[in-house]
């Protein structure tokens, strides 16, 4: 058997064991990092509209053979409106609640994602990010967690990971803990309620609207397959900003914030077109260290934090289908203090373990 064995690097161990505090490296952080600019703020929502405009209006004028090319633009155009709800769900867009409030419902009505489920939850997921049992974000698996399913949910699992399937995980995160109030304090749960109620309210009079207007294959055309592509990033962002072979999830005795946010979080250079469109939410450390960060900012504060933390980050990489398959093929259970470790080789320690019995 073999598993993934964490070595970080010795800084990091340093800064595990010592005094060193989360507000130490905001503080060393330029001033300008925090400053909500309204121009830059609105200019972006104003290029975002353009640009999904401009993808909708390709899938109109597309002949069938380039009609993927357009799909991909107008999802990844989309994502971009998630990733300016996410600055209005960390109140960094604006400097009114109310303005963050109905910009981040009005931007994620259209994903069909109610803003203050999300909101709360990805909060809580920088709350406690890379601490097992508490991230809720791409949170591992431990084996004895694993050994306590049942087959179909052993099946679905493997099906996710093992079969390189992660993309539609966002999916059955959006679908499986956005919608249902209960699982929420009860203060937040008018908030999602309320939340819950606008993309409703949207969803019945959209959908039939477009039925009517363009039938199934217009729905499928101008936005079931566009909103899969918009999942697709979503699931792909998440998944890689925290997980690799290397990057330790410790228990909450061992959790130190600090370390979490500087050495767990990774930052990953996509095709420029994407980073443009999606508003560099990859460039994503620093919002790691302060969600006050607008993103339009995250550029400015990653190069300080390289010039006076770089020993502590982990090392960038660039987008790949290989970065992909490394993580899907070896990412699927986790050993607290050892590591990672792929399904292949839990199966083959298992058998060797019930010969030996």
């Amino acid at each position: 058997m073999t598993t993934t064995t964490i070595n970080t690097l010795k800084p990091a161990n340093d800064l595990g064991t010592s005094n060193f505090k989360l507000k130490d490296i905001i503080k060393s952080l330029p001033k300008e990092c925090f400053v909500k600019d309204r121009r830059k703020a609105w200019i972006g929502v104003l290029t975002n509209v353009l640009m999904v405009g401009l993808g909708y209006w390709s899938l109109t004028i597309a002949p069938w053979f380039l009609l993927p090319v357009a799909w991909i633009f107008t999802g990844t155009a989309l994502t971009g409106f998630f990733v300016i709800g996410h600055d209005c769900g960390h109140r960094s867009f604006a400097k009114r609640r109310w303005v963050n409030d109905l910009v981040g419902h009005l931007i994620m009505m259209p994903l069909i994602y109610p803003f203050h489920s999300w909101r709360i939850q990805h909060n809580y997921h920088h709350a406690h990010t890379n601490e097992l049992e508490e991230d809720n974000a791409w949170h591992p698996i431990r084996p004895k967690e694993y050994e306590s399913w049942g087959k179909l949910s052993k099946w679905g699992f493997q099906l996710l990971m093992g079969k390189r399937l992660w993309w539609i995980a966002s999916i059955l995160h959006w679908a499986a803990l956005h919608f249902d109030w209960t699982k929420f304090r009860a203060k937040d749960q008018s908030s999602v309620k309320l939340s819950v109620a606008v993309v409703v309210l949207f969803a019945v009079i959209f959908f039939p609207l477009i039925f009517a207007t363009v039938g199934v294959w217009g729905f499928i055309k101008f936005w079931f397959i566009p909103w899969l592509v918009f999942h697709f990033w979503m699931s792909t962002f998440t998944l890689v900003h925290h997980t690799a072979p290397e990057i330790p999830f410790v228990e909450s005795t061992k959790w130190n914030p600090a370390l979490a946010q500087l050495s767990g979080t990774v930052h990953c250079d996509y095709p420029r077109w994407v980073e443009f469109l999606c508003h560099d939410i990859n460039v994503h450390v620093p919002h790691h260290i302060s969600t006050a960060i607008p993103s339009y900012n995250l550029r400015l504060a990653h190069r300080s934090l390289k010039e006076n933390w770089g020993n502590y980050l982990y090392p960038e990489c660039r987008f790949s289908w290989s970065l992909i398959t490394k993580i899907t093929d070896k990412c699927h259970l986790y050993t607290t203090d050892v590591g990672y470790q792929s399904f292949k080789d839990y199966y083959a320690a298992q058998s060797t373990v019930s010969r030996s019995a």
